[in-house]
């Protein structure tokens, strides 16, 4: 692949990565509970090439007791 396409793409994925975490943690800050785990989904597509990409996962929250 060339240096241009994985350039765009770290760009990209840097910026889900930074815009995500900064949506969760206010999000948090907003919940009436933020104790605990919840599940989280993230569903990537690019119609363009009929590309869909699920990643499901969990996030403790920053009140949670370990």
């Amino acid at each position: 692949m060339s240096e241009e396409f994985n350039m765009s793409m770290r760009k990209f994925l840097k910026q889900v990565g930074v815009t995500s975490q900064q949506a969760i943690e206010e999000a948090m800050r907003n919940a009436d509970s933020s104790s605990g785990k919840f599940a989280a989904k993230v569903v990537l597509t690019i119609d363009e090439i009929g590309l869909t990409h699920e990643v499901t996962g969990s996030i403790t929250g920053p009140d949670a007791k370990e």
